[in-house]
């Protein structure tokens, strides 16, 4: 069972199955755990559910050697079939009352956030973790809200009961800025699916995490 207190949110891969076509869902996920990527986020908005299922599976066993929560998007029941450790659902998905009641109180539940009406709505009792975003303009989110940039992501955590993620057009420039407000983390799709090194990537992230801290 994956210890709920002891999190590491730095850096927070989103797989994208168009982004990691050529290398492959479940590679770019071990080399992204291999350096050092805290938690792993399976997202296919396109994938019948069989398919989602599947790939869960392989990556829950890819994954085990690194002790790395797997995270479903969207999908509760995809995320209770293949046992993974989590599920992080949207404004737009089933109720966080209801998720939470579905998976019970062990399963890791995240929640999106864009703004501070969201998060004063939120129980905090029933989300282990927020995202917030999109910090930036993103193209891997074709229905995304408009970016809040990083003063709306600090209003945002310095306010925040539970961990805070930020989302949405990060890179490793974007890393260092995010870095110097309260977050806990960014959570980051095409800065590693779809590059030509996912581990280089993950590592160069964690650099610029911890030089933000720093500074």
């Amino acid at each position: 069972m994956i210890n709920k207190t002891t999190l590491d949110f730095r850096v927070y891969l989103v797989l994208d199955p168009d982004l990691t076509a050529q290398f492959g869902m479940v590679e770019t996920a071990v080399a992204a755990a291999q350096a050092g990527a805290g938690l792993i986020q399976l997202r296919a908005p396109n994938w019948k559910k069989r398919a989602c299922y599947d790939c869960a599976i392989a990556l829950k066993k890819a994954l085990r050697p690194f002790h790395i929560p797997l995270i479903v998007d969207d999908h509760v029941d995809v995320a209770l079939a293949a046992q993974a450790d989590g599920v992080h659902v949207g404004q737009k998905d089933l109720p966080i009352e209801v998720v939470r009641q579905l998976v019970g109180p062990d399963m890791i539940v995240g929640l999106s956030i864009n703004n501070l009406a969201q998060l004063e709505s939120m129980n905090p009792h029933l989300v282990d973790y927020i995202g917030v975003g999109p910090v930036f303009a993103t193209t891997t989110k074709k229905d995304a809200d408009a970016p809040i940039g990083v003063s709306g992501l600090s209003n945002i955590a310095q306010l925040s009961p539970v961990p805070v993620v930020g989302i949405g057009g990060i890179n490793e420039e974007r890393t260092v800025e995010i870095a110097r407000t309260v977050a806990d983390g960014i959570a980051v799709i095409s800065a590693i699916c779809g590059q030509v090194d996912p581990g280089k990537a993950t590592r160069n992230l964690l650099a610029a995490w911890q030089k933000g801290r720093l500074s």
